[in-house]
């Protein structure tokens, strides 16, 4: 088994890790207390190719591969959540079903101007009374002669109301259940189609979380996604990619939390000594590090098996539950390293414990993850 990084890799670590550092990181503080969505940073990633790093060049995109993505998402998380996630909304969630699942057409339509950082996408999944049960989704959608009409509502949409592109699912065939369920394409001014309220958050405070309500919204039925009553394979097939995603958020932000306990235990002194000469420091700081090592391994391989076309239902879910976990439990740390300090806004620790609680429930909570291996494992 080869562990290394390929040189493209690693130049393209280099790059997020400077543009991160340089551009995102002073301002993360900023965008963290003000809660206003970072618009121009939006547009740097899509500048230097960051939202289109796993997609065809054909289609505006990179050309790179999905741990380029992955990468590139724990870099950005490492200085700040609200970037990775608005990053992995854009990418995993809007444009990676469209690059799947869209005739050429919808792919030469909608792919460049957001994968250049022109439009933003969202992914318009979760209701009120279907969170965890994606299947029971009330939204309808009914085929009028050429267009359908779209009715329902959407809650906790990252990029919600500013998208200008929602991947949305709808139940074409109620009596069928889950196989009833089909995906649309709906632009932003479509009437009938309106944001409704952003909600206020514990974490990820820039990154716009939003409801959506669709009142007899009439969409082009060349707008479908696919093929009808296939909606809930096609975002089965999302989540797995997202799952995988937002365990590189989790990721990255135990690390960048992880290097700033490190820092601050060769730094603070109490008794006459650097507390990272203590002990209990120091096997706070061994298991952050394993922790964070064993989240990588899991984080990567589910990636590269995407890579190779292979099924990783499996693996994304096992890195996902455990990658998200591991960073709660780094961020714990690192904050108890800090001691008081690291309870105040001062230091960036605490905004990181905020920001990684929402991947243990997004993508599919913790407890879903769990059920998937297990059924995996049984064969259930």
């Amino acid at each position: 088994m080869d562990f290394q990084m390929t040189e493209e890799h690693k130049m393209l670590r280099q790059m997020v890790r400077n543009f991160a550092e340089k551009e995102i990181a002073p301002r993360a503080e900023e965008i963290d207390a003000t809660d206003q969505f970072p618009a121009d940073l939006f547009k740097r990633m899509g500048e230097l190719g960051i939202f289109g790093l796993p997609f065809d060049e054909k289609y505006g995109g990179s050309g790179g591969d999905y741990l380029g993505q992955v990468i590139a998402l724990e870099e950005i998380a490492r200085v700040s959540g609200t970037m990775a996630i608005i990053l992995d909304a854009q990418t995993s969630l809007c444009c990676e079903p469209l690059y799947l699942f869209g005739t050429e057409e919808q792919k030469l339509k909608y792919l460049p101007p957001l994968l250049s950082g022109e439009k933003i996408g969202a992914f318009g999944l979760t209701e009120p009374q279907a969170g965890s049960d994606a299947g029971a989704t009330r939204t309808r959608a009914v085929r009028e002669g050429d267009e359908w009409v779209l009715n329902g509502q959407k809650i906790f949409i990252t990029n919600g109301s500013l998208a200008d592109v929602v991947v949305v699912t709808a139940k074409t065939d109620p009596e069928k259940g889950t196989k009833g369920i089909s995906a649309f394409i709906v632009e932003k001014g479509t009437p009938g189609f309106k944001p409704g309220r952003d909600e206020k958050k514990m974490g990820l405070k820039g990154s716009v979380t939003s409801e959506l309500f669709f009142e007899n919204c009439r969409i082009p039925a060349g707008n479908l996604l696919g093929k009808e009553n296939e909606g809930f394979k096609q975002f089965l097939t999302t989540l797995d990619a997202g799952r995988v995603a937002i365990a590189a958020m989790a990721l990255g932000l135990a690390q960048g939390a992880y290097e700033k306990a490190v820092a601050y235990a060769k730094e603070r002194e109490q008794f006459g000594q650097p507390i990272a000469k203590f002990q209990a420091i120091q096997w706070m700081i061994a298991e952050m590090a394993t922790d964070i090592d064993a989240a990588r391994l899991l984080v990567n391989r589910a990636a590269w098996l995407k890579m190779q076309g292979q099924r990783f239902t499996l693996e994304a879910a096992m890195a996902k539950f455990f990658a998200t976990e591991a960073s709660e439990r780094v961020c714990y740390k690192a904050i108890q390293i800090h001691g008081g300090y690291g309870y105040t806004r001062d230091y960036a620790v605490e905004r990181m414990y905020r920001d990684q609680r929402l991947c243990a429930i997004g993508e599919g909570t913790n407890e879903i993850q769990r059920l998937v291996i297990a059924r995996q494992i049984l064969g259930l």
